[in-house]
């Protein structure tokens, strides 16, 4: 009772203090006064008192910003010193009251959530422990470092999918962008100029940058394999991998290049998994799991894969992965992977046939006639194939139907190329014969007629070659055909017809008629 009433009587003395110094604006003796009082209490083990001088000395009138602050800060260092749990809890709370509102003391309220949302999650009270992270906004704090900025919305993340609540943890993960992770941090950081906002740094418990990255793709990866969407855990699993401590020891990357080849392979066809799937055969480390190099192969090989043996060479390999980084690659994985190959299966088809049987297919995929007709259907809906199947006569088409805007466009395209390469040739044609001093007297004449846009479309070349100047024209034109081939056209000319310029015919004019002098040939689109 005489240790308490002497408490008692030093706080008395210390708060008459603290309002004169209030009153008078003194900054400094304010906050003083109010940390002594403070510390009396705390040395008195007296923790109710403690909890109620600060809410008495944070609504006194004019109190300044200052001395509250420093009070708050001076009150969180003896959370972790209170006897038992529920005078800690009480502490934050009292504190947590206080802050609440104040812009000035918002980066130790979000300490001060953080800690008891994790005394909430050890209550095993996951619900309660995500419903108070989520209540700050820590993403508007300008004085907080940016580390400790991401560390909390990825605990806010974390909650959420503790408690499978995916659409807000989605939410949530939307605030980070990936770029933030690429930022250089080893440039020097620039002082600031009078008048900014200084930038606290992040408490000594807050993970560097690259950690935070790896901790926020393993979230993310958590997330889409609720949904099973393995081509975003594969981007997932391939950024954690870019991460230089990752790949710089074989330890750690060799599991991550496996999920990655794993969720490739688990993955729909489009044009992002074929980018993916290129890109990670021409990683070198690859060929250290020669196995899945091989995997990866046989997907890019256009060839049609046989399921039962691709399944007894890696079956091992599959169920092994459950004692690997990340975990099993998911309850449906072994489903899904039978599904690609099939997928894959029926692609190498549609690549090499334009019609074909419904019972062939099934026999090439070895399934039954019903199982193939569902896969190729739900491929069709799904927009992975274009195909139409006539049931009655069991035939499966792969062509693409054009119309006619498409086929008259395609004409136009080709017709587009040959005036250009004949006109090409002409240019070469009088550039040499001038630097050789030759004037051969010919001429090269294009009439260009188009009967009917929907088809056919006919072009007349005439050469008009004097017998006289034979020999000379065999040289031109022979490299005219060099220029022709590596302009990427048809077979402009037949090797056997080089012997005689008469007999020069191209291999596309099949109605030509050859004379003495002149060479007369329509072209048929």
């Amino acid at each position: 009772m005489e240790g308490k009433a002497n408490l008692e009587a030093a706080i008395e003395q210390l708060q008459n203090v603290e309002k004169q110094m209030r009153l008078a604006g003194d900054v400094a003796g304010t906050k003083k006064a109010v940390t002594e009082i403070l510390h009396l209490c705390f040395e008195a083990k007296d923790w109710k008192s403690l909890n109620d001088q600060i809410v008495l000395l944070s609504k006194k009138r004019g109190q300044l910003k200052q001395a509250v602050t420093a009070m708050v800060q001076q009150a969180m260092q003896y959370i972790d010193e209170t006897p038992d749990l529920d005078t800690r809890i009480e502490l934050i709370k009292t504190l947590n009251s206080v802050s609440a509102g104040k812009i000035y003391v918002e980066i130790e309220r979000a300490r001060l959530i953080r800690k008891l949302g994790k005394i909430k999650e050890e209550q095993g009270l996951i619900a309660e422990a995500a419903d108070l992270m989520q209540e700050v906004a820590v993403e508007t704090f300008g004085a907080m470092a940016k580390t400790e900025k991401i560390a909390f919305i990825l605990e806010q993340v974390r909650l959420c999918l503790e408690r499978q609540d995916y659409v807000r943890a989605q939410i949530l993960s939307r605030k980070i962008s990936p770029r933030v992770f690429d930022a250089d941090t080893s440039k020097e950081k620039k002082k600031p100029k009078e008048g900014d906002n200084v930038v606290e740094e992040a408490p000594a418990d807050i993970p560097s940058l690259l950690e935070l990255k790896r901790i926020y793709y393993e979230l993310m990866i958590r997330y889409y394999s609720h949904d099973n969407d393995y081509l975003e855990i594969c981007r997932c699993y391939k950024a954690i991998y870019e991460i230089s401590t990752v790949k710089e020891n074989p330890a750690q990357w060799t599991p991550v290049l496996r999920k990655i080849c794993w969720y490739l392979v688990l993955s729909p066809h489009d044009s992002m998994q074929s980018s993916l799937l290129n890109s990670t055969l021409e990683d070198k480390n690859l060929s250290e799991i020669p196995k899945f190099k091989l995997l990866l192969k046989q997907l890019v090989t256009m060839e049609v894969i046989q399921w039962t043996s691709l399944w007894n060479a890696f079956m091992d390999e599959f169920e092994s992965e459950k004692n690997l980084l990340g975990g099993s690659l998911g309850d449906k994985a072994a489903e899904d992977l039978r599904q690609r190959i099939i997928e894959h299966n029926i692609l190498v088809v549609s690549k090499y046939y334009s019609r074909i049987t419904v019972k062939r297919v099934a026999e090439l995929l070895c399934l039954s006639v019903q199982e193939a007709e569902k896969h190729l259907s739900d491929m069709v809906v799904s927009k992975a194939l274009v195909a139409k199947i006539d049931r009655p006569l069991g035939i499966v088409c792969f062509q693409v139907a054009k119309d006619s805007n498409d086929v008259l466009n395609s004409w136009a395209m080709n017709l587009e190329k040959l005036l250009d390469l004949v006109e090409k040739s002409c240019h070469q044609i009088h550039k040499e014969t001038m630097q050789s001093e030759i004037l051969p007297s010919f001429d090269l004449l294009i009439a260009v007629d188009i009967y009917h846009p929907l088809k056919c479309a006919n072009v007349e070349v005439l050469f008009l070659i004097v017998a006289e100047f034979r020999d000379a024209m065999h040289r031109k034109l022979n490299e005219i055909s060099k220029l022709l081939r590596s302009e990427g056209g048809r077979k402009p000319w037949r090797e056997e017809h080089l012997t005689g310029i008469p007999n020069l015919i191209p291999v596309f004019c099949p109605n030509a008629v050859c004379t003495e002098v002149s060479c007369e040939f329509t072209i048929i689109a």
